[in-house]
């Protein structure tokens, strides 16, 4: 699988990795729905299997299970095999016996310490290869519906716990740092204080508002991998109105809008997206995640999957390369639907 250079870390990144998201299991707030550990566990060694050199999990996802399942698989392989592993700090429940509570964006030193020591624990290694704030640490609650006028809890300004990330890089406890869902203002804020090895934003053809971000990291040696380039599976071409009804109800899905009031635009995109595919003979997963991958400052994109067999649904993007002809069928599409902010191609 061709690589390309995290940043300035020295790190060479398959062009995707695997994201444990769905591999925190059903019972939290933000589950996928029912999730069996054996088939993650398969899917993970699969991956790697397949050329796939680095994992991307946190410790909020199944408040801890995806760490669990990862450090499991990966202590089964051959030490010569083992991916990268990434993960994230700063989502905290007050309680952790009420898991279906939003949890708090916490990024005090103490509590990114402790969040440190828990992730080195549960994925049995001896330090992280990249450590990312996983949002902004202002403490307020966060759900989909995020309301403004919740009163900040324990915020810490960045300045700050940009310097307990550094530090922690310093100490050899992570090798590189990066922060998650940061803005270019943030971006600017934190590289005063320390470098910003690499970001990680959400990016997507219906999902394009961090261009912005992509542009800052190309320009200051700082790597990029992208989540959710599939649109957490809507760009696969498998989702309709049926498809979406029949989710399981703890699936954060079933209620999100781009999943109900803007389905029928954004698979006017997903219908772009297919007729490139089938120009270049691969699967429409591996379209949209090629189509991330096409933008300057784009080191790798995080992708997903429950099974091994999915697996073969996104693996041909990391050596696809989409001609002007097929960014400007995405871009036209795009448009008409008017799917998203930002701009419509690189």
């Amino acid at each position: 699988m061709p690589t390309r250079p995290l940043g300035t870390t020295g790190m060479e990144l398959s062009a995707t990795g695997l994201g444990a998201w769905v591999m925190g299991g059903s019972d939290w707030e933000y589950a996928w729905g029912p999730q069996d550990d054996a088939d993650s566990i398969a899917t993970i060694h699969r991956a790697v299997e397949s050329g796939v050199n680095w994992i991307d999990t946190a410790a909020a996802y199944g408040l801890g299970h995806s760490e669990r399942i990862v450090g499991r698989a990966v202590a089964a392989l051959p030490e010569s095999d083992r991916p990268y592993l990434f993960t994230k700090a700063g989502l905290v429940w007050d309680d952790p016996r009420q898991r279906h509570t939003p949890p708090r964006k916490v990024m005090t030193a103490a509590s990114v310490r402790r969040e440190l020591e828990g992730s080195l624990l549960r994925l049995g290694v001896d330090h992280i290869d990249l450590y990312q704030v996983h949002w902004p640490g202002d403490g307020r609650l966060l759900a989909f519906g995020d309301d403004p006028g919740t009163e900040a809890v324990g915020a810490t300004l960045l300045e700050d716990y940009w310097q307990t990330m550094a530090d922690l890089r310093r100490e050899g406890k992570v090798r590189a740092i990066g922060l998650s869902n940061h803005g270019v203002d943030d971006l600017r804020r934190a590289e005063k204080v320390a470098h910003v090895d690499a970001i990680q934003p959400p990016f997507s053809a219906l999902a394009r508002q961090s261009a912005d971000e992509l542009a800052w990291a190309a320009g200051h040696g700082t790597g990029v991998i992208v989540y959710q380039p599939m649109h957490s599976g809507l760009l696969t071409g498998a989702f309709d109105a049926a498809r979406v009804a029949a989710l399981p109800e703890n699936d954060w899905r079933r209620g999100h809008p781009d999943f109900t009031a803007r389905l029928d635009d954004n698979l006017l995109v997903v219908d772009a997206l297919r007729q490139v595919a089938a120009r270049h003979g691969v699967p429409v997963a591996a379209a949209a995640v090629a189509w991330t991958l096409a933008w300057p400052g784009v080191t790798g994109a995080i992708v997903g999957a429950r099974r091994p067999a999915q697996i073969a649904g996104w693996l041909p993007a990391a050596a696809l390369t989409l001609t002007d002809a097929d960014l400007d069928e995405v871009a036209a599409a795009i448009v008409t639907a008017g799917a998203g902010s930002g701009p419509s191609r690189p």
